[in-house]
């Protein structure tokens, strides 16, 4: 599996905040996991003519999501059409662009529509849109925003409600994220080899030359068509992980019509493919030892303290030898202890989770790690998995020109097993995915956003997905970026604090851009 590109299920950001208690919110109001909640294609309406937006009322999407909608939030649903290749617009070929509009009914003086995206690639700006309705109670946007600004989130080509790309199995999802991380011997190795190439000549030979028309580049404009749609002059964007490839992409090329931009949990578009899944690498490495540190710190919270890598690790080398089996013969193998991993330390709240989810499994009680991982997965109780991922490896592998051979990778793979302990291996053979994907490329552009706006870019310096050191990169890179720092944990900043939430509202209300240098605290 391929997990080179930061993603997050940013689609349940307000819920992802609040992971600690991931394990006894099944009965809330507000579900944790719903990886196929928002596949109903029937949600929105039938699509408008290209360009504009019909809107209409859709109170099934938050209901289908969360159980209700938000106090004093209206929901409307339209879907435009955009041609498949912006270079060949007149070709007559499309595709469906899901979009959403919450409105507060509280509105006034309203400035335009604030145009959302979670990152992934691959994660549904539909569903963010529901999610950050619900205001600072559950970590959405403040009232303040919501007040001056329509909430526009959408699915971006191939994902989700819009024209989704399918081409990969629940039967191969369940064997790629369960597979041993670091496929030490040459048959293990092979076999994840083989299992990639069957996933790519599948895509292939389903989509073949329409694999590359789901690159950034393509969405981006798909963005301009938005902001058309929804009849706003210029974009105001709110982008997390992967969005702030996309939103950077979008200034690139449409410096003129950026009003603001908001690009958080920055990703550093000059940095290679193998680069970027060091970095990457590295970024949980770091996570994982403050998991550890507040584990010896906080033993009544972590079950698993003193020595927490030790224990994590054994279970992981436990998993691959003998795996626990849980419900249904499902068996935790190392892959999936692995992902459970990596979906804790997404965020500082979901440490406790982790600590227990590693003693239940010391225990013979495999469910909490299942539950982590799946909420990373997007894999529904019924085994079933929401397109989030055929996605994300299009989008990526679109994106993505150069990309070491196999060979390379397994070098790769020695070299960073022993600099990168835990994740430095899984992090080399997840470069699979691109190496041996038959599709084009559609590179997207490296430079600066010359006759833009300000735009405002976020980082958080325990940030293990997107580490930060792309933040600075991305401001310096678009040449009218500055950058707000967050000396925190986790991934993605806004709205976690007072500090950062009072400077990005402030840019996004008045244009106010924080000063040079400007830092936030922990807390």
């Amino acid at each position: 599996m391929n997990v080179h590109v930061p993603r997050r299920q940013l689609r349940r950001l307000v819920l992802l905040g609040l992971l600690a208690g991931l394990l006894v919110l099944t009965g809330c109001t507000v579900p944790v996991i719903s990886p196929n909640a928002s596949n109903n294609n029937n949600a929105a309406p039938s699509p408008a003519a290209p360009g504009q937006a019909s809107w209409k009322p859709c109170p099934d999407v938050p209901n289908q999501l969360v159980g209700r909608g938000a106090s004093n939030m209206t929901y409307d649903c339209a879907t435009i059409k955009v041609p498949q290749d912006w270079s060949d617009a007149g070709n007559g070929q499309t595709f469906d662009v899901a979009l959403i509009r919450v409105r507060n009914k509280k509105q006034h003086d309203r400035i335009g529509s604030l145009l959302v995206n979670p990152g992934g690639p691959g994660a549904s700006g539909v569903d963010l849109a529901v999610y950050l309705s619900f205001g600072a109670a559950f970590q959405g946007i403040p009232d303040e925003v919501t007040q001056r600004f329509d909430i526009v989130g959408f699915d971006p080509r191939g994902v989700d409600r819009s024209s989704p790309v399918e081409c990969i199995s629940d039967a191969q999802l369940d064997e790629s994220f369960g597979y041993v991380p670091d496929p030490e011997t040459q048959a293990q190795f092979d076999g994840l080899v083989d299992l990639n190439t069957t996933i790519g000549k599948e895509c292939d030979a389903k989509y073949g030359d329409k694999l590359k028309l789901f690159s950034t580049v393509q969405t981006a404009k798909d963005m301009d068509a938005i902001r058309k749609a929804v009849g706003d002059e210029k974009t105001t964007y709110l982008g997390y992980s992967y969005g702030t490839l996309l939103g950077a992409t979008y200034a690139q090329l449409f410096p003129k019509n950026v009003r603001a931009l908001v690009l958080d949990g920055a990703v550093d578009p000059r940095q290679s493919f193998v680069a970027g899944s060091e970095s990457q690498a590295k970024g949980f490495a770091l996570a994982f030892d403050n998991f550890a540190k507040w584990c010896d710190s906080t033993p009544d919270q972590c079950p698993i303290a003193p020595d927490a890598k030790a224990a994590v690790n054994t279970q992981i080398d436990k998993a691959e030898v003998s795996p626990v089996t849980g419900a249904g013969g499902r068996k935790a193998t190392s892959g999936w202890v692995f992902y459970a991993v990596i979906s804790s330390l997404y965020t500082q709240s979901g440490w406790q989770a982790l600590g227990s989810a590693i003693k239940a499994l010391e225990d013979g009680k495999p469910a909490q790690v299942f539950q982590l991982a799946d909420a990373y997965a997007e894999r529904a109780p019924d085994g079933t998995y929401s397109n989030l991922f055929d996605a994300n490896i299009a989008v990526n592998c679109a994106d993505t020109k150069s990309v070491p051979d196999v060979n390379q990778i397994r070098t790769l793979q020695g070299q960073w097993r022993s600099q990168i302990p835990m994740f430095g291996a899984p992090l080399a053979v997840g470069m699979l995915t691109c190496s041996v994907w038959p599709g084009g490329h559609d590179p997207y552009p490296t430079g600066p956003a010359t006759g833009s706006a300000p735009i405002l870019v976020v980082g958080t310096t325990g940030d293990p997905a997107t580490p930060y050191a792309q933040a600075p990169a991305l401001a310096n890179m678009l040449g009218v970026g500055r950058l707000l720092t967050w000396e925190g944990e986790g991934h993605t900043a806004y709205p976690q604090t007072s500090c950062v939430t009072e400077a990005v509202d402030a840019y996004l209300l008045n244009l106010t851009v924080p000063p040079e240098g400007k830092r936030c605290p922990p807390k």
